[in-house]
């Protein structure tokens, strides 16, 4: 049997605090954010919590209140699923939580882009396709709105994939789904208009959010999997 070494010893409490700081930081940040719109979010809290669709699951209140509730849900997901990877995995609570994670923060902002507008399927699709012309019409919080639709995808897509431990391709990969989210909202003629300038502000937003989970990123060299996925 071979002896521990001190690096060895060393290497799991550190690992296991920076595990717990960064889940602390999660949660401070989305209590910040809920403490921040609360009043907001109590408008729609009525007709949720009854289980009503109108006012609840067709407003932007109401499915940021219930993305919230549905947190813990989230988190028994990540745990049941990082308990049933196999045994030599070396990193299962990391795969599992960017895998919820991902998914989880980013259906919400779709489920909002998908609303649709009070001349749905009355009113034809609208392309803008000059770039950075509607960045005007926005204002702070439209593009601030748009920033996230991606960020939880940009964020913990290269943590879970090698393949996406890129900036160029954190790029393709927001550009990708943006425009698929456009075309989507044109076909099904939401009432929406399909702007080149949300899917540039879309793809941003992946990017930033990859940055900012740079440290985290899965690399190929990475002795957690052997390389496999």
């Amino acid at each position: 049997m071979g002896r521990m070494t001190p690096s060895t010893s060393l290497s799991a409490p550190p690992r296991r605090t920076r595990r717990i700081v960064l889940v602390a930081l999660i949660l401070l940040v989305v209590a910040i954010g809920a403490f921040a719109v609360r009043r907001s979010l109590l408008m729609s809290a009525p007709r949720c919590l009854t289980g009503h669709w109108s006012g609840c699951y067709d407003t932007q209140n109401g499915v940021v209140l219930m993305t919230l509730v549905g947190l813990p849900v989230a988190a028994l997901v990540a745990r049941t699923l990082a308990r049933r990877r196999p045994p030599g995995d070396l990193t299962p609570v990391r795969k599992s939580l960017a895998e919820v994670a991902m998914v989880y923060g980013t259906a919400p902002f779709i489920w909002m882009t998908m609303m649709p507008g009070s001349g749905a399927g009355i009113v034809p699709g609208r392309v803008s396709l000059v770039p950075l012309r509607d960045l005007a019409t926005m204002g702070p919080i439209g593009i601030g709105g748009n920033l996230l639709v991606l960020a939880a995808l940009g964020f913990f897509a290269p943590i879970r994939f090698a393949a996406m431990a890129s900036l160029p391709r954190l790029l393709a990969l927001g550009a990708g789904c943006s425009i698929l989210i456009e075309t989507a909202q044109y076909v099904l003629r939401l009432d929406r208009v399909s702007s080149v300038d949300d899917v540039l502000v879309n793809a941003t937003g992946a990017v930033l959010a990859g940055l900012a989970s740079r440290r985290w990123w899965r690399t190929g060299t990475a002795p957690a999997d052997g390389g496999r996925s």
